[in-house]
């Protein structure tokens, strides 16, 4: 979107439209000065009710709240939906002025990767897995640009969606081992009435691939119930692939039971933590998804 038509937006709304790293700095600067916490919630558009959520939960908790929209190159592979991600920035800054959002930064791809730019930042061990595995350098995309983001505004909160638990986790690491101060929040996943995990690219699928999406949850449900029970989990996550395909899925990238924290492949449930795990596809749309054992 031209540069007028974020200039547009900032007068329909009530508050700033950054554009320049300086300017975010400057505001959060001045925001430090009067003794305001600061939030970061970092998007890359196309918001919807989960975003929402997690706007929400920052302004109820942090003083001031910026939300970036950035759609990130580096994150994507090159057969991927980079060029169709949806671009709503109009829709976007309005969704944040209702949440309670303080101001929108949306910097272009040469504010955030100037000319030379050659530094990469990488977290081992959790990024080959899952989402990592078919998706390689996605995760260092995702690191890189977090960590220019939590540099850039240095938030005293940060907030992400447990939808994306793999990078929830990866980016915690990130703030541990870098020893950046930001506090790292965690947001519960919303659903719509049927239990779909909300996410910009539910607006890629019809009304009947809308249908069959939305029995994912309810059969990761269903599996990770079992595997509480006793069940093991490579058993109940075959069968439960087997009923995804069955269901109208195209395919099944992964689905697997893994411990919360350190994304350990589980066979049994123990005293920690655990979760199903499950990537797939419906006309080509690639849809994510995991639920708590308990």
């Amino acid at each position: 979107m031209p540069e007028n038509g974020l200039e547009r937006i900032s007068i329909l709304i009530e508050f700033n439209v950054l554009q320049k790293i300086s300017e975010v700095r400057e505001q959060v600067s001045k925001w430090k000065s009067e003794g305001l916490s600061v939030g970061l919630v970092p998007t890359m558009g196309g918001l919807h009710n989960g975003h929402k959520s997690l706007i929400k939960s920052a302004s109820k908790s942090c003083d001031r709240v910026i939300v970036s929209i950035f759609i990130n190159p580096t994150q994507f592979g090159d057969e991927e939906d980079l060029d169709k991600y949806p671009k709503t920035q109009e829709s976007d800054c309005l969704l944040i002025n209702d949440a309670g959002g303080s101001a929108a930064f949306i910097p272009n791809v040469l504010e955030m990767y100037p000319i030379g730019f050659a530094t990469k930042v990488s977290v081992s061990g959790l990024t080959n897995i899952l989402c990592g595995a078919s998706r390689p350098g996605h995760f260092d995309g995702v690191t890189q640009i977090v960590a220019k983001l939590l540099n850039q505004v240095s938030a005293d909160r940060a907030f992400f969606g447990e939808k994306d638990w793999q990078q929830l986790t990866v980016i915690r690491r990130l703030v541990r081992d870098l020893d950046i101060s930001t506090k790292i929040i965690s947001v519960a996943t919303v659903r719509d009435e049927f239990g779909l995990a909300l996410s910009s690219r539910n607006s890629y699928l019809d009304s009947s691939q809308l249908n069959i999406a939305r029995k994912l949850s309810s059969i990761l449900q269903m599996s990770a119930y079992n595997i509480a029970s006793g069940g093991y989990s490579s058993v109940e996550c075959a069968q439960a692939a087997q009923i995804l395909l069955e269901s109208g899925f195209e395919k099944i990238d992964y689905l697997e039971c893994r411990n919360s924290h350190s994304l350990d492949l589980i066979e049994r449930t123990t005293e920690d933590e655990c979760r199903i795990f499950a990537a797939v596809y419906i006309n080509n749309v690639r849809l994510i998804d995991n639920h708590v054992v308990v």
